[in-house]
């Protein structure tokens, strides 16, 4: 980094880490008329959002066009032989030979007049969609049909879970001509059909995680909406990682977010996220005086929470013993009991204490252990996340602490913790020769660590105000790089030379851009006078705005960046998530994290992107 200032691969506490994305081209929107009977109530309208040779993207948009709300919708369409659907996002897609059918979720089913909802897939071939209908009738419009599907079934509980079997239980379905039964998926596929409202299923691995779901069949077998999902983890299988085969799907939650931003726990239920990860890192607590200390303890464990907010519905009281983010996260943790939860200490803006840590890193891991596992919360976190930028390196501060003080710190770490508890780490990215990954212990620190989140992002960035534009996550070197070793394939390459195994590192996506303005060359390489203007800071923008604001214009080295104007963004879309998603599994590595959750769309479309990608 002598090259260069310090990358940033924190944002200052109270700037939100920004995310940049963009949305593809549109390669065809076409409204599909199907048979004589339409639906009064309803449209549904396809786009070919993009079509990279080998499959595309496509999105149904379904609109109630009626006086009165929808409860529920489902679309229904024809492929000819050779196209399929190979995942999907925001909707429960099944097939019947070259008929496909697609359900809302248990989120996403009630539409007011008016109102209107998108579902996406990937899939393979080249023919177009036909046959549309929508609720049993056309696609563009006309009567509905007299039979109405039936509602969602209430999301399903388990009880009785051993090493290999579990009893669910739903709350029935409703439907206008009575229900006839129930189909079970697990784990995204059909298992049985049952007729009443619970199913015992045996045979189960010990120490794996499975998905669950219903959905209800009435007398004229039409099927209604999908139930919630339920995530259960089978006891067993030893270690700390309850299911050793399965991919991290980490997100950053930032305790600041809840100001500026508008962002809460119950967002990750909304968007649909809580249902795609496996972990979360609460960001930040800070470091002071050798301690681990609070980074905020009015939006931690303080701030009230009205009923509208609360994950699940019910308001703070003046006198609860505990409220805040940790509560919320409490409450996360009984709807998505799969997650777990995490507590990230320093990040860009508070490793300046870590180098006084190091010298008594025993002390340092009493104080952490004691406040992780404080008694009004100590339910809520699994374990401990270290975000130390940069051991006996430069980023905010220099740090002159020696090569061995990361390794001493994650050793008390893991120690004082145990086996129980997860202990991780995020890392630097930088696989330049002497770079900051040839500065510290990070191999010798490895044994102590559950995993490490490899920081592969904010590699260039409008610090460098006059460019050259590059972007800020590539995936892979490319011919113009403006720093050798400056990419993901180099940091992970570099990692596993120093004996780190695969399995024990996760890939990083920002779920934001970083760009430059004063541009006019749309490739890579040109120069800049500045910082692009951003929401939060300069030169920083979340996805959820430039997917927007700024749609792609081209892909470089795995990721993808866009000239507006003269504004000029690099930042990772669906498209390049899912490339990235494919390299890492070839690459055998444990899985993928992102920072943070409120750069990504309301519907969570890059969370969503990560999880499709791993599965």
């Amino acid at each position: 980094m002598s090259t260069a200032p310090p990358r940033p691969n924190r944002l200052f506490r109270r700037l939100a880490a920004t995310v940049a994305a963009l949305a593809l081209p549109v390669a065809g929107l076409v409204g599909l008329a199907g048979p004589a009977q339409a639906a009064a109530s309803a449209t549904a309208t396809y786009t070919k959002v993009s079509d990279w040779g080998s499959g595309f993207e496509g999105k149904w948009t379904v609109k109630n066009t009626g006086t009165t709300a929808l409860s529920s919708w489902t679309v229904e369409w024809d492929y000819p032989a050779g196209t399929r659907v190979t995942s999907a996002w925001d909707a429960t897609v099944t097939s019947s030979g070259n008929h496909w059918t697609a359900k809302n979720l248990g989120w996403n089913g009630s539409l007011a007049p008016g109102a209107t909802v998108s579902f996406g897939f990937n899939g393979t071939g080249a023919g177009a969609p036909s046959g549309c209908k929508i609720n049993g009738g056309s696609c563009d419009g006309g009567t509905n049909p007299t039979d109405n599907p039936p509602s969602a079934p209430g999301t399903p509980t388990a009880t009785g879970v051993t090493e290999n079997a579990l009893t669910l239980s739903w709350t029935a379905a409703t439907d206008d001509k009575g229900v006839k039964n129930y189909d079970v998926y697990r784990n995204g596929g059909k298992l049985t059909t049952v007729t009443g409202t619970t199913f015992n299923d045996g045979g189960l691995t010990k120490g794996t995680t499975y998905t669950y779901s219903v959905t209800a069949r009435d007398t004229a077998d039409q099927t209604g909406p999908s139930s919630g999902e339920l995530s259960v983890t089978t006891p067993g299988g030893g270690g700390t990682d309850p299911d050793p085969g399965s991919k991290v799907k980490l997100g950053y939650f930032t305790n600041w977010g809840v100001y500026g931003r508008n962002y809460h726990v119950k967002n990750l239920v909304t968007s649909g996220s809580a249902a795609k990860i496996t972990h979360i890192n609460y960001a930040f607590g800070n470091v002071q005086n050798g301690k681990c200390t609070i980074g905020d303890g009015y939006a931690d464990y303080d701030k009230a929470y009205t009923a509208d907010q609360s994950v699940d519905g019910k308001a703070d009281t003046w006198d609860q013993p505990l409220r805040g983010n940790f509560n919320q996260l409490r409450k996360l943790k009984a709807q998505y009991p799969h997650i777990k939860i995490l507590y990230s200490f320093g990040g860009w803006t508070w490793s300046g204490g870590f180098g006084q840590a190091a010298q008594n890193p025993a002390a340092f891991a009493d104080s952490c252990y004691a406040l992780v596992e404080d008694p009004r919360w100590a339910d809520v976190f699994d374990g401990i996340d270290i975000d130390w930028e940069y051991p006996n390196a430069c980023g905010l501060s220099c740090d002159t602490s020696g090569a061995a003080s990361f390794k001493n710190l994650m050793s008390a770490l893991r120690t004082k913790f145990g086996a129980s508890n997860l202990v991780t780490a995020a890392i630097s990215a930088d696989g330049s020769n002497g770079g900051k990954l040839d500065l510290a212990d990070y191999a010798g620190a490895g044994q102590y660590v559950d995993f490490y989140n490899v920081m592969t992002y904010d590699f260039f960035g409008a610090w460098d105000a006059k460019g050259p534009t590059a972007p800020h996550s590539p995936l892979t070197s490319y011919a113009g790089i403006p720093i050798a070793g400056f990419n993901s394939e180099a940091a992970i390459t570099k990692l596993k030379g120093k004996g780190i195994p695969g399995s024990k590192l996760n890939l990083g996506i920002g779920f934001y851009g970083r760009g430059w303005t004063g541009v006019t060359q749309d490739a890579p390489g040109g120069t800049a006078t500045g910082p692009a203007p951003g929401t939060y800071e300069q030169g920083i923008e979340d996805y959820k705005v430039l997917k927007s604001s700024c749609p792609s214009t081209g892909t470089v080295a795995g990721t993808a960046y866009a000239k507006c104007g003269s504004n000029w963004w690099s930042y990772d879309t669906p498209a390049t998530i899912a490339g990235k998603m494919t390299w890492l599994k070839n690459q055998g590595l444990k899985g993928a994290f992102f920072w943070e959750f409120s750069g990504d769309t309301a519907n969570g479309e890059l969370a969503n992107a990560i999880h499709t990608g791993l599965q």
